[in-house]
């Protein structure tokens, strides 16, 4: 047997060497970028995965999927479509990018145009980095992350694309709350933690329990299809606690929608000029970069006669400037900052600001929020990695005690006004679970009422911006209203009356509560007649 062959049976390869590895998974699927951290149970540190042909480098995944063909499941993942230049194709139709933004969200802007459905494009890129790696690696716990903006519907996604997989247990963190802990911040510290994605920007104030001698947080476990591990688990339960936090639908992706538009006004844009257009944000980003120094990328488009981008640093900011982002920091902050001050939280009290997302990088929003935040220091760890990283310290028995981001209302009869109105029950920053339940008692408002209709709402907070698209560039528009109610998953519960109700009656004193799933619950009990209303679950209201 020659000596190279000896040498290969004695000391395994790392792919074999592998196969008895056992531990925890943690994604963190971008708008631009999906992250994959893997850690062994005997507690080395993270390793970033390397899943040839789908990373571009270890732990990174580009967030692409091609359709080869519109007639079977034939599709390519992440760095697959760059290495066969699929993503500088003019026909995107067969290729699903920035797909992120757009799950669970209740409308699909055309600005998306490929055949492949988001929540799709998304199962296909999990679905694919689980196979990669559970061949090799018994995966004990799965840890996802979700954005805050569309926490609700996103996590149902989540629940269903991984109904199917093998996995003892799998939890949900929101973005902020990772990146909370992924900094590496000492027990007892308060942040302000700001993550600036492709296609979203999250702001969340977060307290780490722990200091003086307390117990340190682990991580936040959210447990899927109601897996409770409450009571199950020996460990001491040890909380980090979210006081306040905010979203919205605009992301680095945008910003090259901007700048393309800006740079070529009269010409399409399309994957290629966006990519360009990236690489050219990203180099305007350098810290150390003169103001007035221009970088120029060229671009060649349908074979004909280069074209060149030209911006400098102070253009690019001016550009952010008039297009109104850095208005819509200012006001995610405020609205965090006064949903923390609901929870005993002024500015004065954090630690520390944490960046995290390829957006952080940009030294305007970091000078911005440098004025807005005075002298709290400023944290920037590695912007791809820093969320996975913090997700994947989860552990079971560990829990968040978080709070609501937009409040719940429910719709009932104003005996004085003689009129139905919105009443709000839980306000934004309401800690969850709650900790005794909120009563309401409703009366009748017609002459032999057979029913009380339940209807909940979320409130739209005033100040709040929402982003919608004209002629497919992002726009960003103020919510001027504060009474803006939005009915909450077209849902009316029906409780009979028996005996009917007469009007102005006390008929029904309702309990609410919001369990560990941050699912609202309602049980009630008849006025007149003692009769007791069995508990319902209005599900998630995150």
């Amino acid at each position: 047997m020659e000596p190279n062959k000896v040498n290969q049976l004695n000391n395994p390869s790392p792919i074999e060497q592998s196969e008895t590895e056992q531990g925890t998974l943690a994604i963190d699927l971008g708008s631009s970028n999906t992250v994959v951290v893997f850690q062994k149970e005997n507690g080395e540190p993270p390793q970033l995965l390397d899943l040839p042909p789908i990373t571009k480098r270890s732990g990174e995944i580009p967030s692409l999927i091609w359709q080869s063909s519109t007639k079977n499941d034939d599709f390519l993942v992440g760095q697959e479509v760059i290495y066969l230049n699929l993503d500088k194709k003019e026909r995107t139709e067969s290729l699903s990018q920035d797909f992120k933004r757009w799950i669970g969200s209740p409308k699909i802007n055309d600005i998306y145009n490929s055949i492949i459905p988001p929540e799709k494009a998304g199962e296909i890129l999990i679905n694919t980095i689980w196979e990669k790696v559970s061949r090799k690696r018994q995966i004990n716990r799965l840890v996802l992350t979700a954005p805050v903006e569309t926490y609700r519907a996103y996590r149902n996604w989540l629940i269903n694309v991984c109904d199917s997989l093998e996995v003892k247990e799998i939890a949900l963190v929101d973005e902020p709350t990772a990146a909370a802990l992924g900094a590496g911040l000492p027990p007892g510290s308060k942040l302000l933690v700001v993550d600036i994605g492709g296609s979203t920007i999250d702001m969340s104030i977060v307290a780490l329990e722990g200091g003086e001698g307390k117990a340190s947080p682990i991580a936040q476990l959210v447990r899927f299809d109601g897996n409770n591990l409450e009571g199950k688990s020996t460990q001491v339960l040890r909380t980090a606690k979210v006081l306040g936090k905010a979203g919205i639908r605009l992301g680095g992706r945008d910003i090259d929608r901007w700048i393309a538009h800006y740079l070529l006004p009269e010409i399409k844009q399309t994957n290629l000029i966006l990519n360009v257009v990236e690489e050219l944000k990203c180099d305007l980003s350098k810290g150390d970069l003169k103001e007035t120094k221009v970088i120029s990328k060229n671009l060649r488009i349908d074979s004909k006669e280069d074209i060149f981008l030209r911006l400098s640093k102070k253009g690019l900011e001016d550009l952010l400037i008039e297009r109104g982002l850095l208005k819509s920091i200012e006001s995610l902050f405020k609205n965090t900052i006064n949903a923390a001050r609901r929870n005993s939280c002024q500015l004065k009290d954090l630690d520390s600001i944490v960046l995290v997302g390829g957006g952080s990088q940009i030294p305007l929003i970091q000078k911005f929020l440098r004025n807005l935040c005075q002298t709290i220091p400023l944290i920037t760890p590695p912007p791809v990695e820093a969320i996975a990283l913090g997700a994947l310290m989860l552990t079971p028995g560990v829990k968040i005690r978080d709070v609501l981001n937009k409040g719940v209302s429910l719709k009932c009869w104003n005996k004085k006004n003689k009129k139905h109105i919105w009443h709000p029950l839980f306000f934004a920053g309401q800690p969850w679970p709650t900790i005794k339940p909120l009563e309401l008692i409703l009366a009748a408002s017609v002459e032999n009422q057979l029913n009380i209709d339940l209807i909940i709402g979320e409130p739209e907070e005033k100040g709040s911006h929402e982003i919608f698209y004209v002629n497919g560039l992002p726009t960003i528009n103020e919510i001027k209203s504060k009474d803006k109610i939005t009915q909450l998953n077209n849902m009316v519960i029906s409780i009979p009356l028996d005996p009917p109700g007469q009007i102005g009656q006390d008929c029904i004193k309702f309990r609410f509560t919001i369990n560990n799933n941050c699912e609202l619950q309602i049980e009630g009990i008849d006025l007149r007649n003692e009769n007791k209303i069995k508990t319902m679950n209005l599900g998630n209201i995150r």
